[in-house]
């Protein structure tokens, strides 16, 4: 598996147990829909949250959030929308970012809520 791979599936374990610590129930980790993916699905206060996990080992390229392009947000909320059509019955929605810097020297996660909104 590549080094990026490796990255991302540690930066997603950190994600899960931060969102567990933070009273998140996790329903779903990765899900598919044909190409589409979305990382973290997990329910807190009633509010379904997608939420989108981008971890980097340093910040020379910038914070990890903002590698979250519009194409990656209309492919999660393509996605977003088919789990909402399988699983109904979601009043409210929300979508999330964590940024997650994590090095032998560093850990940092910055949870980013209603980071972009479904009108794109």
């Amino acid at each position: 598996m590549a080094s990026h791979n490796d990255i991302g599936e540690k930066g997603e374990l950190i994600a899960f147990t931060f969102l567990k610590d933070e009273g998140y129930s996790v329903i779903e980790k990765n899900w598919r829909h044909k190409r589409d993916e979305l990382d973290i699905i997990a329910l807190k206060d009633g509010v379904l949250v997608f939420i989108e996990v981008k971890t980097r080992t340093n910040a020379y390229a910038g914070e990890p959030a903002a590698a979250v392009s519009r194409g990656k947000q209309k492919r999660i909320l393509r996605a977003a929308n088919e789990f909402i059509k399988i699983f109904d019955g979601f009043e409210s929605i929300r979508f999330d970012i964590i940024g997650i810097i994590s090095n032998s020297n560093e850990k940092q996660i910055e949870h980013i809520e209603d980071a972009f909104y479904p009108t794109l």
